[in-house]
C-alpha cells in the first residue's frame, strides 16, 4: 500500500519518524494502540495489513463494553515500524505532544460464516476484503485489549467515519479499560514519558498552520495547575433540560492590555460567532442572533453531526489562509471548500450531557472542555488558554498578525446572552462594525459603486459614520449589489440632517457623484485609524458583509478604560442586567434555632422576631422560611421592586387568619427607608415605601408581607408604566383552559410581533407581561390591553368573557386588561403567595406553557433551585418597548378590529 500521503506530511531532516519499515513476522499480523496527548487527548489504533499500518483515531479510545460504540477516524496509512514510536512531537509540529504505546500484540480475522485458513496472506485477504465492504471483524491477543471487535463504516456520517465496537465474548466488560493508563513497553504514563524521553517525531497535521502555536513559542507561560477529575467538576453542575436558542457571553472593549495572575488570555477570533449544539440527533449551528449556519457552513456542520456526545460549544468559525490566520473576507464569501480551509475554534462549554457548566468557574469549563472535546476533524480545534503576561500576549499577537486578545477572569461565570467586565477584548487594530446606509457612485466610473455610506446607533439615533470606499473587488461589489437593490428608498434613513458646511460630511448628491439611499438593514465591518469629533471614521476600508449581525444592534463601540472595568470586576461591580445563574443556593439568612435574631443587611440592622410562627399550617412552613426563601431569591426579585411604590399586603398572623393593606408607612417606615408621597381623595397626605434593596425586600416580610404587590411603574415615571399587563383571572375554569387562553395571547402578540412573558399568579390564573418601558402612558397600556383580549375572546368566546362583574361573567374566565391603572399591584415575579401549598408566582418559559401544568408544580420548596438553575425567563418584561402605535396598527389589520 502506498505511503505517499504519510511521506508528504513529512520532513525528515527534521524528524527520527521512519520512512518505512517492514514486518518480519511471517506468521502472525500486529496491532498497536497508542495514546496521543496532542491538542486533544485520542488513541491512534493501527492494524497490520499489506505491510502497513492501517490506523484510525479514537477520540476516546476502545471501550470493552459491547452496548458502547466508539467513533474511529480512519486517517493516512503509517509504516510498519511506526509502531514502536514513544515520545514527544515537538510544539509546531502536527500532533505536537506526547505518545505512549498504550498497548500492542498479534491479532486475527474473525468471522463466524467462514472457516478462514491461519496463514498470514490468507488472514490479510479476508480482512482487506472486509475493510473496502466497510465491516472488519477481529480478534485482539493484547496485553490489555483481548477478545473481538469489529470496525464498521459509519455511513451518512463523514467520508473517514466508522465506529469501533466491541463484540460479545467471554473479554466483555463494562469496566473502563483506558483507566490502565501506562504505555505497555515503558511502563510510564503519559506525563512521566513527557519529562523523560528524548525521541522525537513529527506528524504534519494542521496544527503548523494554527497561530497559537507562535504565539506559545513567543510569550512565558505560567505552570498549570493540577487538574480535578471533570467527574468532580461535574458533581457542582445542575441537571438541566437541554437549552435551545442560547446567545453567547459578551466581552467589553478596553483600551489597553493589563497584567493580572487572576486572569487568563486567549486570541480574538476573527470570524463569527457561532454557538455549536448537539443533542443526540438534534445538531444545530447558529450565530450569536441565532441564525442557522448549517447550510452556509456544512462542514462545521457535518463534523459535529458525527460526534457522539451531547454538548453547547461557544466558539468561533473562520477561514484559514496559508499562514494560519484569519481571512474575514473569505469567511464573508466562502461557499465551498474551494473557497479555503473552514475552521471552528472552540473557547467554552455551556451545557454537557444533562448538566448546565455556566455556573462552573471559567478554569473549570475550560479543563472539561479540553478533555472533552471530540479530536475526530482538525476542522474542530480547541482554542488555547494562556497563562501569561497580559501584555507580552498581546504584543505578540500584535507581530503574529491577529486581531486582538480576549482577557478572561479565571474564576468568571458564563452569562448567557449578557455583555460581561469579567470578559474583556483589546483589539491590535481598530474595526467596528456599521450600518450601510447608501451608496455613492461617480460619474465616469465603470464600478457598481463608488463608496458605501455608514451609519451607527447612539442611544437609539442613527447616525451618519463616514463612507468607505477601499477594500472592494469586483465580485464583491456584484454580490453586495444585490442585497442592496431590495432595499433602496427615496429620503435619507438618517434622523439628523448632515452639516454640509464640514469637510467631512457627505452631501445627498455631492458634485460628480450620486447618493443612493437603502433601509438601515445591512451590516459590515470597516477598519479605520480613528474617529473625528463628529463621529466620521477616518481612512476606513471595508472588510466584509456581517450576516451574523442585526442592523438594530449596531452601536458605536467606545473603549472603556482597563483599570476601571478591571477594578470593577475585581469588586464583583459587574452591571450585568442579571447574573448568570451560580447553581450554587445562596445560604439561609437565619439559623434554625433563635426566636429572636437580628443580621445587617444593606448596612442596617434588621430585627426578626417570633421565627417559629407557622404561617402556612397545612406544610408547617415558618416566618424564618419565608425570610430565607426572600433572602435566597433576593437578586432575581429585586429588579421587578426596585423604584417602585409598594403595596403592603400583611398576613402577621398567617395566611389562615385575616389579612390587610397597607400602603401609608409615613409614621411607620425606619429612617434609611425611601418614600413616595401621595395625597388621597379628601386631602390626606400619605407616603408609600419605595423598593430599593435586599433591606427593604427584607423589612416589609418582617411586617407579615407574605406576597409582594409593587406599582408597574417607577417613582421617577410614577405615570408610565413599565408593562402593560393581561390578567388571565378563572372561574370555574380548569387550569388547562387558563393555559389554553395563554397561548392564544401568545399568538395573537406573535402575529403583530410584540413580544410577551408569562408567568403563573401563584394561586389560579396566569399574568402576561408586554414590555413599555415607561414609553406610555397608563391609559394607552389599558387599550392596548383591552385590543388584545378583544381579539382573544372572540377566538375563545365558550370559555372567556370580558365582564368585569363576577356575576355577569357566568362562571367564565376574566380576562382582566382594567389591572392597567396607576396604584393597581398584582403579585410580582418570583413572589410567594399567601395560599395553601406555599405557592410562588413564577416566571416560565413559554414552551413550558402546555396542559398539565399546576401552580402546585412552583412552591417556596423547590423555587430556589429552580431559579439558580434557570435565571429569570421574565427578564425581558424590563427590556427595550414594543412601538405601540406600531403593534396597533398591525394588529387592526389582522385581526380587522
Amino acid at each position: 500500500m502506498s505511503l505517499d500521503k504519510y511521506v508528504k506530511k513529512r520532513d525528515f531532516s527534521k524528524t527520527s519518524e521512519p520512512k518505512s519499515g517492514k514486518s518480519t513476522d511471517k506468521e502472525k499480523l500486529r496491532f498497536v494502540i497508542q495514546k496521543h496527548d496532542a491538542s486533544h487527548l485520542h488513541y491512534d489504533f493501527r492494524l497490520e495489513m499489506e505491510g502497513v499500518l492501517k490506523s484510525w483515531a479514537v477520540p476516546k479510545g476502545p471501550s470493552t463494553d459491547p452496548e458502547v460504540k466508539r467513533l474511529a477516524m480512519m486517517v493516512e496509512d503509517h509504516p510498519y515500524s511506526y509502531r514502536t514510536f514513544e515520545g514527544i512531537i515537538p510544539k509546531g509540529q502536527y500532533g505536537g505532544g506526547t505518545v505512549i504505546v498504550w498497548d500492542e500484540g498479534t491479532y486475527e480475522a474473525a468471522d463466524d460464516d467462514d472457516d478462514i485458513p491461519s496463514d498470514k496472506k490468507a488472514q490479510e485477504k479476508h480482512l482487506l476484503h472486509g475493510l473496502h465492504s466497510g465491516k472488519l471483524k477481529f480478534k485482539l491477543s493484547g496485553k490489555k485489549v483481548k477478545g473481538e471487535f469489529a470496525l464498521v463504516k459509519a455511513y451518512g456520517r463523514g467520508e473517514n467515519s466508522w465506529l469501533l465496537m466491541k463484540l460479545e465474548d467471554k473479554y466483555a466488560s463494562t469496566d473502563d479499560i483506558t483507566r490502565k493508563d501506562k504505555s505497555v513497553l515503558s511502563g510510564l504514563n503519559l506525563e512521566k514519558v513527557a519529562k523523560t524521553s528524548d525521541k522525537i517525531w513529527n506528524s504534519n497535521r494542521v496544527d503548523e498552520q494554527d497561530p497559537q502555536d507562535k504565539l506559545e513559542e513567543s510569550v512565558e507561560t505560567a505552570d498549570e495547575p493540577s487538574e480535578t477529575n471533570t467527574g468532580d467538576l461535574l458533581k457542582n453542575a445542575k441537571k438541566v433540560p437541554f437549552p435551545e436558542n442560547v446567545k453567547p457571553m459578551l466581552a467589553t472593549l478596553v483600551d489597553k492590555p493589563f497584567d493580572d495572575p487572576n486572569w487568563v488570555y486567549e486570541v480574538k477570533w476573527d470570524g463569527y460567532r457561532a454557538i455549536a449544539s448537539v443533542n443526540k440527533d438534534e445538531v444545530e449551528l447558529y450565530s450569536r442572533n441565532l441564525k442557522s449556519f448549517n447550510e452556509k457552513f456544512y462542514p462545521i456542520y457535518e463534523v459535529l453531526k458525527t460526534w457522539d456526545v451531547n454538548v453547547i460549544l461557544d466558539g468561533e468559525i473562520m477561514v484559514l489562509n496559508e499562514k494560519g490566520l484569519s481571512d474575514f473576507g473569505a469567511l464573508q464569501n466562502w461557499r465551498s471548500e474551494a473557497d479555503g480551509e473552514l475552521a471552528f475554534y472552540a473557547f467554552d462549554i455551556i451545557w454537557l450531557e444533562g448538566k448546565d457548566l455556566t455556573g462552573l468557574p471559567l478554569s473549570e469549563r475550560q479543563q472539561i472542555l479540553k478533555e472533552i472535546l471530540p479530536t475526530n476533524d482538525d476542522r474542530i480545534r480547541l482554542s488555547q488558554v494562556f497563562k501569561a503576561s497580559g501584555t507580552d500576549f498581546f504584543n505578540a499577537a500584535e507581530r503574529t498578525g491577529l486581531e486582538g486578545i480576549i482577557a478572561k477572569k479565571a474564576d468568571s461565570l458564563y452569562s448567557v446572552g449578557n455583555r460581561s467586565k469579567e470578559w474583556l477584548k483589546i483589539k491590535v487594530s481598530k474595526r467596528q462594525e456599521v450600518i450601510i446606509c447608501g451608496f455613492t457612485r461617480n460619474d465616469g466610473t465603470s464600478k457598481l459603486f463608488s463608496a458605501l455610506l455608514l451609519g451607527v446607533f447612539e442611544n437609539g439615533v442613527l447616525h451618519y459614520a463616514g463612507k468607505v470606499g477601499t477594500g472592494f473587488n469586483d465580485q464583491g461589489q456584484k454580490d453586495t449589489m444585490k442585497l442592496f437593490k431590495p432595499l433602496i428608498i427615496q429620503e435619507s434613513p438618517f434622523n439628523e440632517v448632515p452639516d454640509y458646511n464640514k469637510p467631512s460630511r457627505f452631501r445627498p448628491n455631492p458634485p460628480h457623484a450620486n447618493a443612493t439611499w437603502l433601509k438601515p438593514e445591512l451590516v459590515c465591518e470597516v477598519s479605520f485609524t480613528e474617529t473625528t469629533s463628529d463621529g466620521v471614521f477616518r481612512h476606513p476600508s471595508f472588510k466584509g458583509m456581517r450576516e451574523d449581525k442585526k442592523a438594530k444592534e449596531v452601536v458605536r463601540e467606545k473603549e472603556a478604560h482597563t483599570a476601571d472595568i478591571v477594578e470593577d470586576a475585581e469588586n464583583n461591580k459587574n452591571e450585568q442586567i442579571v447574573k448568570a445563574p451560580s447553581n450554587k443556593k445562596r445560604k439561609t439568612l437565619l439559623n434554625p434555632k433563635d426566636e429572636t435574631q437580628v443580621r445587617k443587611i444593606n448596612g442596617h440592622d434588621l430585627k426578626f422576631t417570633h421565627l417559629s410562627k407557622v404561617y402556612w399550617p397545612g406544610e408547617g412552613i415558618t416566618k424564618r422560611d419565608m425570610f430565607n426563601y426572600y433572602y435566597q431569591v433576593a437578586e432575581y426579585i429585586l429588579p421587578y421592586l426596585k423604584d417602585r411604590p409598594q403595596s403592603l399586603n400583611r398576613f402577621p398572623n398567617g395566611i389562615n387568619a385575616k389579612g390587610f393593606y397597607q400602603k401609608d408607612v409615613k409614621d411607620s417606615a425606619p429612617d434609611w427607608a425611601q418614600k413616595f408621597p401621595y395625597t388621597t381623595s379628601d386631602g390626606e397626605h400619605k407616603e408609600y415605601l419605595v423598593g430599593t434593596n435586599e433591606a427593604s425586600l427584607l423589612w416589609m416580610a418582617s411586617l407579615g408581607c407574605i406576597e409582594m404587590n409593587p406599582w408597574f411603574s417607577r417613582v421617577q415615571s410614577p405615570d408610565c408604566p413599565d408593562y402593560s399587563v393581561i390578567d388571565l383571572d378563572p372561574d370555574k375554569n380548569t387550569f388547562d383552559q387558563v393555559i389554553e387562553a395563554a397561548l392564544e395571547v401568545k399568538k395573537v402578540l406573535d402575529a403583530i410581533d410584540v413580544p410577551c412573558y408569562c408567568k403563573t399568579s401563584g394561586s389560579t390564573g396566569m399574568h402576561i407581561y408586554i414590555p413599555l418601558k415607561a414609553k406610555y402612558s397608563y391609559d394607552q397600556s389599558q387599550l392596548f390591553a383591552k385590543l388584545i383580549v378583544s381579539i382573544v375572546h372572540e377566538q375563545l368566546p365558550e370559555f372567556t368573557s370580558l365582564e368585569r362583574m363576577i356575576s355577569n361573567r357566568k362562571g367564565k374566565m376574566y380576562l382582566d386588561f382594567l389591572q392597567n391603572r396607576p396604584g393597581a399591584t398584582i403579585a410580582c415575579p418570583f413572589s410567594v403567595r399567601p395560599k395553601p401549598g406555599a405557592t410562588v408566582s413564577m416566571p416560565l418559559h413559554w414552551e413550558e406553557v402546555k396542559p398539565g401544568l399546576t401552580m402546585k408544580h412552583f412552591t417556596i420548596f423547590n423555587a430556589v433551585d429552580r431559579v439558580n438553575s434557570e435565571g429569570d425567563p421574565f427578564k425581558g418584561a424590563l427590556g427595550k418597548a414594543i412601538d405601540l402605535e406600531k403593534a396597533v396598527k398591525k394588529a387592526k389589520s389582522i385581526f380587522d378590529v
